[in-house]
């Protein structure tokens, strides 16, 4: 039926298998996520972690189909080398750079990213009646999920988009893997200093994509005085659930949505086309996985 973690549904020989392939992988919150939509449409299926080093990822990945699997998941540091070993990608995958879903299919293996989904469906269930076409948003990094968020906030139709790193070179690297997307959707591309004032003048959207604010990292710190009142502040990070950034702008007043949402969201596509069931985002599911977190 199911092991302490929840990784299991109803299990029989012909059940639907997929996983989350990473290294480490133990710290993993998808089979908790993935085994309480399991359990909740009584799905004879299982969603299992995979510990897979680096240099065995393809062996792993062309493996699946022979093993029955129907797709997993990929964390770090898969996602980037797997988009040169998948025989397609979607064109987030493309856009992005990097594949954190695979498929299983008749014609092979399909690469996907629903990072940048599940962002934008985070702020659309926590930040209700937000426009992308608002106002400028300010991103904060420069890594893989900075990269995620800003291909889906310019497909999503922000105009404008500042990047804010704490090593310039990065935030100007990213400006030049977004310019065509930016160009085609008609976006803006700024990169600014890290702390700079103007970064925040006017923002309608503050994301924070950074380590900075998770358990065992140093703070972000930051001034939000120049910050319009009604601008949302959302953080990626959900460990702790309320970082000092989120603390720090819901008693300016300002909207927040945490990193919880975008966790949770982003496995939806991966799970439908797994098992064949659309599942949504409930308080019971984020209570379930927050308890993951210990």
């Amino acid at each position: 039926m199911t092991d302490g973690d929840g990784v299991s549904g109803y299990l029989s020989g012909r059940a639907a298998l997929a996983g989350v392939m990473g290294w480490p992988v133990g710290h993993s919150l998808s089979p908790r996520l993935h085994g309480f939509w399991l359990r909740q449409h009584r799905i004879d299926g299982a969603y299992v972690p995979l510990a897979v080093e680096p240099d065995r990822l393809e062996q792993a990945l062309r493996a699946l189909p022979a093993l029955g699997f129907r797709g997993v998941n990929l964390t770090i540091p898969h996602k980037e080398p797997a988009l040169a070993l998948v025989d397609r990608t979607t064109p987030a995958a493309a856009r992005i750079g990097a594949v954190n879903t695979v498929i299983v299919g008749q014609d092979g293996l399909l690469g996907d990213n629903t990072d940048g989904y599940g962002f934008i469906a985070s702020l659309a269930a926590g930040a209700r009646g937000w426009e992308a076409g608002a106002g400028p948003a300010v991103l904060l990094g420069a890594g893989g999920a900075a990269r995620a968020i800003a291909v889906a906030l310019i497909d999503a139709g922000v105009l404008e988009l500042r990047l804010v790193n704490r090593t310039p070179a990065r935030a100007e690297t990213l400006a030049a893997q977004l310019a065509d997307a930016a160009r085609e959707r008609g976006a803006a591309l700024t990169v600014l200093p890290w702390q700079d004032e103007d970064a925040l003048a006017g923002a309608s959207l503050l994301v924070n994509t950074t380590s900075l604010g998770m358990s065992g990292q140093p703070p972000l710190e930051i001034d939000l005085a120049p910050l319009p009142a009604q601008a949302l502040v959302a953080d990626i990070v959900y460990s702790p659930l309320e970082t000092g950034l989120l603390a720090g702008a819901r008693a300016r007043g300002h909207p927040v949505v945490d990193g919880l949402g975008m966790l949770l969201h982003q496995a939806r596509p991966g799970f439908r086309a797994w098992f064949g069931v659309a599942p949504e985002v409930t308080d019971a599911l984020r209570a379930t996985v927050l308890a993951g977190l210990g």
